[in-house]
């Protein structure tokens, strides 16, 4: 007897692939930039963005600022839509995924219609904390942000490649800890290197405020060339 051999991953993944394409199509309709932002937990998601929402706010450009709104995926709690509400006051919308490790296209345009997307100019998504699961799905989004903190160390590139590979820029957070740990920014870019060489890389601290105005600037200029606002 023949066995008829399914393989389900790349039938969810081809049928996610397409929905994004569609919301993508959407969201460009609407005038909404998408930031898929992935990470370790506990590298410093929610504290980059306040302090990039911040920035933007009151951009150096002189023009007139962004209309900002965010969506955390966690797991449980909603912890981190409280605090980003809470220090920037921009819309902030709680996803819980049901125990699942990431967010597919169809959980992003569900919280994109949870959030009114139509308004708003820029959604980040915070996707859930890790570096691999988020790397396979496509959210729908224009742009994947990678974040990786100091702690963590300068050889995450060569652990977890595909994330990097998927990387459309690269934030490396908690460089005020610098001194603390033997992270080497060259040894970094060179490992980056090998996986992804052509995104940008920005170095900053959300606790100092360090290269912050740098990351806003560059993601906000993005924002408007996509937009035309």
């Amino acid at each position: 007897m023949d066995i008829q051999t399914i393989k389900l991953k790349k039938t969810i993944l081809e049928d996610n692939n397409k929905d994004a394409d569609l919301l993508r199509s959407q969201l460009e309709d609407a005038g909404t930039y998408y930031v898929n932002v992935m990470s370790s937990p506990g590298s410093g998601k929610t504290t980059t963005l306040i302090s990039t929402i911040r920035q933007l706010q009151n951009p150096d450009s002189g023009a007139v600022p962004l209309r900002v709104g965010v969506m955390e995926a966690d797991i449980d709690s909603d912890v981190d839509a409280q605090t980003i509400a809470r220090e920037t006051g921009v819309p902030s919308v709680q996803l819980h995924t049901g125990g699942m490790c990431h967010l597919d296209a169809e959980m992003s345009r569900q919280g994109l219609k949870g959030i009114g997307y139509k308004d708003l100019d820029l959604v980040f998504l915070e996707n859930v904390g890790n570096l691999v699961c988020p790397a396979e799905f496509d959210t729908g989004a224009h742009m994947k942000a990678v974040i990786l903190s100091v702690p963590e160390g300068d050889d995450k590139p060569l652990k977890y490649p595909l994330m990097f590979e998927e990387a459309d820029v690269v934030l490396v957070s908690k460089i005020d800890a610098m001194e603390a740990f033997d992270f080497d920014p060259e040894r970094f870019r060179e490992n980056l290197a090998g996986c992804n060489p052509d995104a940008p890389v920005f170095f900053l601290s959300g606790a100092t405020g360090e290269g912050v105005p740098e990351w806003a600037a560059w993601l906000e200029q993005n924002v408007r060339d996509r937009s035309g606002k």
